[in-house]
């Protein structure tokens, strides 16, 4: 349960990488779908496991999966932007 906690704590930065990037629609629907995901997380954890398909078992699933996106859209735009820094440092 510690690994899914993890990925649970960065699902839960993953709004603030979308704005950093400027995606304000992703993260409306990463905070909307991190709401289902701690629902999930506290319902397994206190009660009974949710059925398969239940609507906080897909805002779960789909919250790590939009995190996992968001994620790769930082490493990107990372890459991108120390690639037109040492462009700009090249011609000085």
């Amino acid at each position: 349960m510690g690994i899914t906690l993890m990925f649970m704590v960065l699902g839960t930065v993953t709004p603030f990488i979308f704005l950093y990037l400027k995606k304000k629609s992703l993260a409306i629907v990463q905070t909307i779908l991190l709401i289902g995901m701690w629902l999930y997380f506290f319902q397994v954890m206190f009660t009974a496991v949710p059925a398969v398909f239940s609507i906080t078992w897909m805002m779960f699933y789909a919250s790590l999966i939009m995190s996992a996106v968001g994620w790769v859209m930082l490493i990107i735009d990372m890459v991108n932007i120390s690639e037109k820094h040492k462009e700009l440092t090249s011609k000085i």
